[in-house]
């Protein structure tokens, strides 16, 4: 789950998520977009009771849920199943493939292939850049604050005693907002390091032990290790190990093997929370 000024979003919805949200004191009546990354139960089965409570809930407004070719039909099977029929809402569902499918006022949320499934994605979020207003230059030129200081941070360009200004004049140079990527299930690929490049966050599949490397090929998923090559690469502030196999009763010691690496590297635990400090 991402909290991001004020809104939820979810990235994935396996069984039991409902209830963890619920232990977590989130309320899922919020999360207006639910993204997917692949079509194995446990990344989508979930969807059908969390779609159900909300319609229980009476809510009134569409929920989005984005994924890659065949959520369309699974989402309308899972709501097909039994005798439920939805009341009081509208679920719209959008195919994607790669690229940015998704824009808001300051953020964008993207897709990229990834090596699991022939359709699995992950997805990249982020925060649109920033200018700062530079209030002791805008001040030099003359510029009265008040209302003047308003347009200039809104994009316009002004007016005063017959010379003009634009937003150029008085703003900074643009600042790379946070970014969050996550992987769901994949095999360790190359162009994922350019895809995270510099990213807050990187939320990567770490099924394996490096041990067990040979597990990897058949199974289309990474060891600790691979995805702390990644990371490295990256130049990601934080890597987050997931998806362990429940064969390792230490997880901690993934974390130390990752750590060899990639020294900010930690095995996500149910209800951890991070929190991604703003780049102005």
């Amino acid at each position: 789950m991402l909290r991001f000024l004020g809104e939820y979003y979810l990235f994935d919805c396996g069984e039991g998520t409902q209830r963890q949200m619920r232990l977590a004191g989130i309320n899922f009546m919020r999360i207006d977009h639910i993204f997917i990354t692949h079509l194995h139960a446990d990344h989508f089965i979930g969807l059908g009771g969390l779609i159900q409570s909300m319609d229980f809930l009476e809510r009134d407004r569409p929920l989005f849920i984005h994924g890659p070719k065949g959520i369309d039909d699974t989402v309308h099977t899972l709501l097909s199943a039994g005798t439920f029929v939805l009341d009081h809402f509208e679920v719209k569902v959008n195919e994607v493939s790669e690229g940015v499918f998704l824009e808001g006022k300051q953020f964008t949320v993207s897709c990229f292939p990834t090596v699991h499934t022939n359709s699995s994605i992950g997805f990249c979020f982020e925060e649109k850049p920033h200018r700062k207003f530079l209030k002791p230059k805008a001040l030099a030129l003359g510029i009265p604050e008040g209302p003047l200081f308003s347009k200039l941070q809104d994009g316009f360009s002004v007016e005063v005693k017959g010379r003009k200004f634009s937003p150029d004049d008085v703003l900074s140079t643009p600042i790379t907002g946070r970014k969050v990527v996550y992987t769901g299930d994949t095999k360790a690929f190359e162009k994922l390091a350019d895809i995270a490049k510099n990213a807050d966050v990187l939320i990567h599949d770490s099924t394996f032990s490096h041990a067990d490397i040979e597990n990897t090929n058949e199974a289309l998923h990474s060891t600790t290790k691979q995805a702390a090559e990644i990371a490295k690469k990256a130049n990601v502030k934080q890597l987050f190990l997931t998806h362990i196999s429940q064969r390792y009763t230490e997880p901690k010691l993934l974390e130390e093997e990752a750590r060899e690496i990639f020294s900010e590297s930690y095995v996500a635990e149910d209800f951890m929370k991070v929190k991604v400090e703003k780049h102005w």
